[in-house]
């Protein structure tokens, strides 16, 4: 793992077919809502690698279960390039003020049992979409999870 944090992200929105989104309240930032999102591990690692990963760090939730198959996991190819916020800009290298987020969707059953990762979140909730994006402090995230009907009804440019 490296010192500082990679300034590319993933963002994986999860949500169950009636379109319902999982939450995931911030642990370090109380009151700070938000889907799945982490960094990638290593330069060379693969994104869709960073999702898998990130979903299982932070739900519980197994990608390439029966329960979720791996093809559940769609690769949105809409990037977004955001400044870092100063209260986590600590965690990268000096002098890196931006960060590039990759989207994700996911799409699980309803009613999985989530495992958070203490650490890094106290709470989750599961909200229709809408609702879900108001509570985002992040407009990217907010802006992703507004997007998800359109996913679901025209379906993504490719699945990767």
């Amino acid at each position: 793992m490296p010192d500082h944090k990679i300034p590319e992200s993933v963002l994986v929105v999860i949500f169950s077919a009636d379109l319902q989104v999982l939450l995931l309240e911030r642990a370090d930032k109380p009151g700070f809502w938000q889907s799945v999102t982490g960094s990638k591990d290593a330069i060379d690692e693969p994104l869709r690698e960073t999702a898998i990963r990130e979903v299982f760090e932070e739900t519980g939730l197994q990608i390439g279960s029966p329960a979720i198959p791996e093809s559940a996991l769609i690769d949105w190819n809409l990037s977004n390039i955001y400044e870092i916020y100063p209260v986590w800009r600590h965690r990268y290298a000096p002098g890196v003020t931006h960060n590039t987020e990759h989207v994700f969707g996911l799409q699980v059953p309803s009613n999985m049992a989530i495992t958070l990762a203490e650490r890094e979140h106290l709470n989750h909730q599961w909200l229709p979409w809408r609702a879900a994006a108001d509570r985002c402090f992040s407009p990217s995230n907010a802006e992703a999870i507004l997007q998800l009907p359109q996913y679901l009804n025209t379906g993504p440019a490719t699945q990767t």
